[in-house]
């Protein structure tokens, strides 16, 4: 296994970029991460599949990254390949301006914001939940984004994959087993576009949905402090940041990091947090909440070189 044997052989191969020892800090919104051994940003779906050909030939783990919204790297980084979606995979084409409903085709390299934002510009209708979710669209609906009323998997009309080795596939979203943060996609495809329904609306009202929600958003969520979003699943019939709280663990501290204060269930950098900081915090939230209600807490985060 050489990360620089896949190095020197992606050279001249991709149209995108291959990088080795790169700081997974500068790639997810934790600003926590050691080096991955190889990061390579795949321009189109060519470079994709050439890249999982030779990640194969040498031997190399790897993991598809978004904007690593929901990522925690360790501080010893990652013994394998970190692919991301570059150019060919951040189009995005809207519906003609005079339909009432259509679809919206867009990579799955597309920033969650932006999609959101085009919409609303564009007067369509749908994807209002979503403002201030951070991230890729591909990611977003790997896990089935939103909140307990709308989540973006209701949205999807087709979703187009690259299975290595195979190619192209593409689903219907009825043959799709979503759920909770989760698409059902079997483990190893890569999302690269997706086709969602949306519908004509009133810019106003779009526009007021979308403050509403934003507004909420502030006054629940420490925004302004690196994080990776919600840390833990909620659990059946119950809220993980309220069981957080109950145990008094609100503010509880770490090295740098620490569970907000404004939500238990956000762990945020403070600054000078590492990987082991914030495991610490993890472990320690799970033990207590175990112990006082006797449910374990699941993490909905990501974990990356551990």
């Amino acid at each position: 296994m050489s990360a620089f044997d896949a190095y020197c052989a992606l050279q001249g191969m991709l149209e995108g970029a291959a990088y080795v020892d790169e700081p997974m800090a500068r790639h997810t919104s934790y600003r926590i991460g050691g080096p991955a051994d190889l990061f390579v940003e795949c321009a189109t779906v060519h470079d994709l599949t050439e890249t999982f050909a030779t990640l194969g030939k040498w031997g190399l783990p790897w993991v598809i990254v978004g904007k690593g919204s929901n990522l925690l790297v360790s501080d010893a980084g990652f013994r394998g390949a970190v692919v991301t979606l570059g150019r060919q995979f951040k189009s995005l084409t809207l519906p003609d301006e005079h339909a009432e409903s259509g679809r919206l085709v867009a990579g799955g390299g597309v920033l969650l914001p932006n999609l959101v934002q085009s919409s609303f510009k564009n007067g369509l209708s749908g994807f209002e939940f979503a403002v201030g979710i951070p991230g890729t669209l591909g990611g977003a609906l790997a896990m089935n984004a939103g909140s307990a009323e709308e989540w973006i998997g209701s949205k999807v009309a087709t979703l187009t994959v690259v299975r290595p080795g195979e190619g192209l596939v593409r689903y219907y979203a009825e043959q799709l087993a979503w759920d909770y943060r989760s698409a059902g996609l079997p483990g190893g495809e890569v999302i690269v576009e997706c086709e969602l329904k949306v519908n004509r609306g009133n810019t106003a009202q779009i526009r007021a949905r979308m403050e509403g929600v934003m507004n909420r958003r502030k006054k629940t969520q420490p925004l302004t402090k690196p994080s990776a979003g919600s840390v833990f699943r909620n659990p059946p019939k119950a809220r993980a940041g309220q069981l957080i709280e109950s145990v008094g663990l609100k503010g509880y501290t770490v090295g740098g990091a620490q569970v907000s204060e404004l939500h238990a269930n956000f762990i945020i950098n403070n600054g000078s947090a590492t990987a082991t900081d914030v495991v610490a915090i993890i472990m320690e939230i799970r033990r207590r909440v175990k112990e006082e209600h006797g449910t374990e807490l699941q993490p909905e985060i990501r974990f990356l070189g551990f």
